[in-house]
């Protein structure tokens, strides 16, 4: 025995080891009483070597069934069975053949390729680590034709032989045998059914229990469901197990019957110390069961219970030993032995008669810290004999607590399920008996819980670029938190690029390697929170490879492809890509695209193309870099499949006609030597068509065409293999010229005073010579009529487009004469113009903002004022004159037909002739002043157009056609832009003294 320590040692390296194999048992005892433990047996592991024999070769005819005996030795514990070869490989199995539960090798029915010489089988004996070989066996199987060739050699030499044919056949069982067999299995152990069939063809095995079902949590079957296993067997598991056979032929069915046995088990534990004060009870229970029922003995000390010291505060009822009013000094361990035939239980009681007065042993002043709305604990652990009664206190230990929201357990321990702040404070927890008293001071602190307030997100972040989780929290002030981040639930690698901070969790640079979970803990010395979230890593998918071309057509072949890796982003599309080595050598053109969830695309060809493919793939991220490259397949060439488009027909001169068109492409070509037919012929003659061959362009030009006429068009592809399909006509026209003709009747239809309406009639199409565009509207005022002077002003023109045969003038001025004409205008240009016709705008209201300024006061005031001096100045020139002598009326009558006219002399203040301080010349009648023009509209009722005199005339219909009389230096310049403005006085004295 080791010193202070029941621990026993045997050195057996000096001694043989089955010297000592035993029943050993452990007795430790002190002045209190003696225990003793259970039984320990001690044997030796045996592996046995496999006894000596000649086996000798197995002839068998090809169908029948096999069994390959195997009968290892017996060792402690047993062997481990297994088959191999010489090669140390194990022999394959299947439904056909199969290794029993015993160890041996079983055949359904042999075929011929089961004929070998080195069947043999291994026991490992796993406490030695030794493994047994059995002698190889040889097996020869035989087809009829065989056997009857070689019987003579091996008859003497076999075992095993078999003359009859091998017919197919229904199943037999091998084993068991017979219609039932019955097993037994203890509670908690493992169960193993076994049922092994012969028959051809090979049988197929199936399992039921009779009386209820298979329990599917705990059910298993193994060698091809030869083998029925149901672990941790109870009682629910005894009853009948069927087991059939089944192949075409018929079916063989065995039933098993379990029985379960149970080796004695504790009920409600093992049986409990007792701590008894002088003069109380106590009981001592031993509950267990088992199958068969278990016996139950009980010893004192490690004696019989029976042949031990009477005690009359003891009585002994089964399983149960009643103590009543015990006294000091029978203290005692007492066991419990519960045996039947497949096993036994043994457990030691220590019953203490003690009188103690109360102790508690929870530390003084401990503090408990519990977070908030969790279960608060607080023990109140004691000793002392009577057992103490415990009571709790708060605070000022006015009264016991009792009731919601205490729990109070046996152990003394108080419980509030769910704390609260106000539950925080002090307490006081008593333990009395009838010895005495203890009491003991506790605190309880109520914190607030930890909780994340922002969880991190799953993230989707492209490889390359950073991300992060963010993780915050609140938690009690009072307590110290520690953030801790994993990865897949474990620790966070070292590595520079991940950068944690008080709450998040950054990640540059991210690679493939950082996808995973990752969780933020939150821990506290009281409780904890934590959350995760998914990175998904993800980047364009790798490119597809494997390119193969099947399925090959004169202009279809089928391509399949492996799709690369899509590194966490489902690819959406595939692209496939082509380069024609023949005509665009270098140059890769989309053919067509499949959806991401095909690997496979009918394409449709053009001929004469060498095509080579590739393959790209296309997730959220974005494209693959391209496949390899495909072998090359080439198509035939063929005759077009069609012809060029955009036929189009125009004129660039006058006597030719364009004829354009789209060429074809290379791939559209179809072969080599592409050229086109061009035909052409007049649309509106009966004509023949017209055809000429061109290559290496897009345009054929027709010379010497009538201007402008219709014409029907066809371009048709060809190549050295044939034309194309017959091509569509199209239409065009010739070169146009300029119009030959003018619009005629046109003519004016005034709508007021500012808009007129020019109507005219519709030109013939062949005098137009083109494409009609339109028609434009010159027109020009010549003069105003409240003027009597003639005016030209600019011409304006007006288009109108398409085919119109009116327009409007809009923006006239009011009492004009106008002129205007027509013309017709196409793609070339303008034609003639028609005849100039003129029209007259009637006269229209003054604008508002033409104030009449003969109503306005400031210049009747004037007038007045002026007129005032005039009367002075007639006033003093009578005066002067009747100082002169009389005047001779009737002479100067005669010189002087027309006084008004005559001017007025300076020195005298007569009427003579008057000079412009510039030209010099009379103004006789005329109502432009020395300094500038008097406009139209300065004043509609202006006194300058009151001069008497003149030679103005005027037409029949009272229009004025001729020009004011009186000579004017100033003509020219006499009719300028028209003004709102009021007359100056200097303009007004000059108007008057003309009038005067």
């Amino acid at each position: 025995m080791k010193p202070h320590s029941g621990t026993l040692v045997v050195d057996i390296s000096r001694a043989k080891a089955e010297h000592y194999e035993c029943v050993y048992q452990c007795t430790a005892r002190n002045k209190h009483g003696t225990a003793v433990s259970s039984n320990i047996v001690v044997r030796q592991s045996r592996s046995p070597l496999w006894s000596k024999e000649k086996i000798k070769p197995i002839v068998v005819q090809e169908g029948v069934s096999l069994v390959l005996p195997c009968r290892p030795p017996v060792g402690l514990p047993p062997p481990i069975i297994f088959w191999m070869d010489n090669y140390f490989q194990k022999l394959p199995q299947s439904s056909r053949v199969s290794q029993s539960l015993n160890g041996d090798l079983y055949f359904a029915n042999v075929l011929r390729e089961d004929s070998r010489n080195d069947y043999i089988c291994y026991a490992r004996f796993p406490y030695t680590q030794t493994i047994q070989q059995k002698q190889p066996i040889t097996v020869k199987v035989l087809n009829m034709d065989a056997i009857n060739d070689t019987m003579a050699a091996f008859y003497n030499d076999t075992d095993l032989f078999s003359e009859e044919p091998a017919d197919e056949r229904k199943p037999t069982f091998l084993v068991p045998s017979g219609p039932s067999s019955s097993k037994t299995v203890l509670r908690g152990q493992v169960l193993e059914m076994e049922c092994i069939a012969e028959g051809l063809p090979t049988p197929e095995i199936s399992w039921s229990k009779v009386s209820g079902v298979l329990p599917a949590k705990r059910t298993s079957f193994l060698h091809y469901q030869r083998t029925l296993r149901i672990v941790n067997v109870s009682e629910s598991d005894a009853g009948d197990y069927r087991c059939t056979g089944r192949n075409p032929l018929g079916s063989v069915h065995h039933t098993i019957h379990v029985t379960v046995k149970a080796a004695p088990y504790w009920i409600s534990g093992t049986p409990r110390n007792l701590v008894l004060a002088p003069g109380e009870n106590g009981v001592l229970t031993c509950r267990a069961s088992g199958t068969p029922k278990p016996s139950i003995t009980w010893a004192m000390n490690g004696i019989p219970i029976e042949n031990s010291p009477k005690d009359p505060s003891r009585k002994v009822e089964d399983d149960t030993i009643i103590f009543t009013e015990v006294q000091t000094g029978s203290s005692a361990v007492y066991q419990c032995n519960v045996s039947n035939d497949y096993g036994y239980l043994l457990s030691n009681a220590f019953v203490n008669v003690l009188s103690e007065m109360p102790r508690v042993l929870t530390p003084a002043n401990k503090v408990y810290q519990v977070i908030k709305n969790h279960r608060a604990l607080m023990d109140c652990a004691s000793f002392g004999s009577p057992i103490p009664k415990i009571e709790w206190f708060k605070g000022s230990r006015s009264s016991t607590l009792a009731g919601d929201p205490y729990i109070f357990h046996d152990n003394g321990t108080l419980e509030i399920q769910i704390a609260q702040a106000n539950n925080s404070g002090k307490y006081t927890c008593v333990a009395r008996n009838i010895l005495g008293i203890s009491e003991n001071h506790i605190y309880l602190e109520v914190k607030e819980p930890t909780r994340i307030l922002k969880q991190p997100e799953y993230k989707v972040v492209q490889r390359g670029r950073s991300v992060v989780f963010e993780c915050k929290v609140k938690h009690d002030p009072s307590l110290i938190p520690t953030m801790t981040w994993l990865k897949d639930d474990g620790e966070l690698p070292d590595d520079e690029r991940l950068i944690v901070d008080s709450d998040s969790l950054t990640i540059t640079d991210v690679t493939e390697n950082d996808a995973g979970v990752y969780t933020c803990i939150m821990n506290t010395t009281l409780d904890h929170d934590s959350a995760s979230a998914e990175l998904t890593v993800v980047e364009q998918p790798d490119p597809p490879t494997d390119l193969e071309l099947t399925d090959q057509k004169k202009r279809s072949v089928q391509l399949t492809w492996t799709p690369g890796d899509e590194h966490n982003s489902p690819i959406q599309k595939f692209l496939i890509q082509y380069e024609d080595k023949l005509h665009h050598h270098g140059h890769w053109h989309n053919l067509t695209e499949v959806l991401g969830t095909k690997t496979t695309a009918h394409l449709t060809l053009s001929p004469y193309v060498h095509y080579t493919f590739r393959v790209l793939a296309l997730n959220a991220v974005g494209f693959s870099r391209p496949s390899f490259a495909s072998r090359v397949f080439k198509t035939e060439a063929a005759a077009p499949d069609e012809n060029p488009t955009g036929v189009h027909g125009f004129g660039t001169e006058h006597d030719n006609l364009v004829i354009s068109w789209k060429p074809l492409t290379s791939l559209q070509s179809n072969g080599p030597g592409l050229h086109y037919k061009v035909m052409w012929r007049q649309k509106t003659v009966d004509s023949d068509w017209t055809t000429v061959t061109v290559a290496n362009t897009s345009k054929f030009v027709v010379s010497g065409t009538p201007t402008f006429v219709p014409y029907e068009l066809k371009v048709q592809a060809v190549n050295d293999h044939g034309a194309g399909p017959e091509p569509a006509i199209a239409h065009g026209y010739s070169g146009e010229d300029l119009p030959v003709a003018a619009p005629e009747n046109v003519q004016a239809v005034v709508r007021n005073s500012t808009v007129a309406d020019v109507h005219w009639d519709p030109v013939p199409s062949k005098l137009i010579r083109g494409h009609l565009k339109g028609f434009k509207v010159y027109y020009w005022k010549e003069r105003n009529l409240h003027k009597h002077n003639p005016h030209h002003s600019d011409q304006q023109v007006l288009t109108f487009s398409g085919n119109h045969t009116h327009g409007m003038l809009p923006g006239l001025h009011p009492f004009s004469l106008y002129s205007f004409n027509v013309r017709v205008y196409n793609g070339k240009g303008e034609g003639p113009a028609s005849l100039t016709q003129q029209f007259e705008t009637p006269e229209g209201a003054v604008a508002s903002r033409q104030v009449d300024i003969a109503t306005q006061g400031w210049f009747i005031g004037l007038m007045c004022a002026i007129a005032l001096l005039i009367l002075i100045l007639l006033i003093i020139c009578f005066i002067q004159r009747n100082k002169g002598g009389k005047y001779p009326v009737k002479e100067k009558e005669d010189a002087h037909t027309d006084p008004e006219f005559q001017p007025m002399k300076d020195d005298d203040c007569t009427f003579g002739e008057y000079s412009d301080n510039e030209d010099h010349k009379p103004l006789k009648g005329s109502r432009t002043p020395s300094n500038g023009t008097v406009k139209r509209d300065d004043s509609d009722d202006s006194l300058v157009d009151y001069g008497e005199g003149g030679d103005g005339q005027f037409n029949e219909d009272g229009s004025f056609i001729g020009q004011y009389s009186g000579k004017s230096a100033s003509r020219d310049t006499a009719e300028g832009h028209e003004s709102s403005e009021a007359p100056s006085p200097i303009n007004a004295m000059n108007s008057l003294n003309s009038f005067v």
